[in-house]
């Protein structure tokens, strides 16, 4: 038998931003990028962690910058969950070439390209060692990427979000703007919520605290940062009840 220490969680959904596969130009995919996500995935995988991921597409187009600038917002959004398939695909590529098996499953139908949502269906491909890329959302526009990630963690019996971030955990103000903001090791929920901490939007945050489902927010660009939250290493911020 080995002596390694198992993970502690077995099944968990990775909420990636769209800007996390745009590298250091902020805008756009970058493929260097995007398979340094892959190898980190594959790293987990290997370690027999189901893992779903949740991609945003504010890289390509955010439907709330587009309604400020004079597009109808629903038709922004729908704009931007379109995004968010381009960015599964990628992502799909990416994990395939770095030999991980990968479905992406959509809530706009794109028959084409990817399989439609069925909660029975993505929970068979974790069953069968791939991983399920989540595209376009929950399908309807006015809801967060954020509130897909909290609504698929809970349909397919996700242990935690793990939601990757440039930054090292949640903080009671903007580190990046005041050197003297504090880091929480961990918070409740409602803290989060009371203090209107961005960390996600309230109704994903809603969602996670009716079906009691923590979140981990960690730094996703240091080595290995998936897989130390995986195994339980206390990085980032732990939001729960």
């Amino acid at each position: 038998m080995s002596d390694s220490p198992a993970p502690k969680f077995r099944r968990v959904l990775l909420k990636l931003s769209g800007e996390a596969l745009a590298g250091d130009t902020g805008f756009g995919i970058c493929p260097e990028t995007v398979h340094a996500i892959a190898r980190q995935v594959r790293e987990v995988r290997e370690l027999g962690v189901e893992v779903v991921i949740v991609v945003g597409g504010g890289n390509i187009f955010r439907g709330q910058v587009g309604s400020e600038r004079g597009i109808e917002r629903a038709t922004g959004d729908y704009m931007g969950m379109l995004a968010t398939i381009i960015n599964a695909l990628a992502l799909q590529d990416a994990l395939e070439k770095n030999g991980v098996p990968t479905r992406v499953q959509t809530a706009i139908s794109v028959s084409q390209v990817a399989e439609p949502f069925i909660r029975r269906r993505a929970v068979r491909h974790l069953e069968r060692g791939r991983v399920v890329v989540f595209g376009a959302g929950t399908g309807n526009p006015y809801f967060s990427t954020d509130t897909a990630a909290a609504l698929r963690a809970s349909e397919i019996g996700a242990e935690v979000v793990l939601k990757a971030t440039n930054v090292d955990g949640v903080y009671d103000s903007d580190p990046k703007k005041n050197p003297d903001a504090k880091r929480f090791d961990t918070i409740t929920y409602s803290e989060a919520l009371a203090r209107r901490l961005k960390v996600m939007d309230a109704t994903a945050f809603s969602l996670c605290m009716d079906n009691k489902l923590p979140i981990i927010v960690f730094d996703f660009f240091q080595p290995h940062s998936i897989r130390r939250v995986v195994m339980g290493e206390p990085i980032g911020t732990l939001v729960t009840g």
